[in-house]
């Protein structure tokens, strides 16, 4: 499998390849998400959130935030409903 020319740098602070560049396979829907396909080091097909590179110009919250934010707004407001869906369900387990 070859590679487009489009090299990309991971950008998330936790990642484990923080700053390092990949070299892009292909771009694509992969569970639901924006997903980079990439080979690693060891030839073996990997992929990354797109989201956590600079594939795609900064959104304007990042740019404004000029990252003195860590979380945008709607990821939190998301991460809400997610653990509120979960409590739910642990409250009905435990009935």
């Amino acid at each position: 499998m070859g590679t487009t020319c489009l090299k990309v740098r991971v950008t998330h602070p936790f990642h484990p390849r923080h700053g390092q560049e990949i070299d892009v396979a292909c771009r694509r829907r992969h569970w639901g998400e924006d997903r980079l396909v990439y080979l690693d080091g060891g030839g073996h097909l990997c992929s990354i959130c797109a989201s956590l590179t600079d594939v795609d110009p900064p959104d304007e919250f990042r740019r404004i935030a000029a990252g003195r934010a860590a979380f945008r707004t709607d990821d939190l407001v998301e991460l809400r409903g997610l653990l509120d869906r979960l409590g739910g369900r642990m409250e009905a387990g435990d009935a």
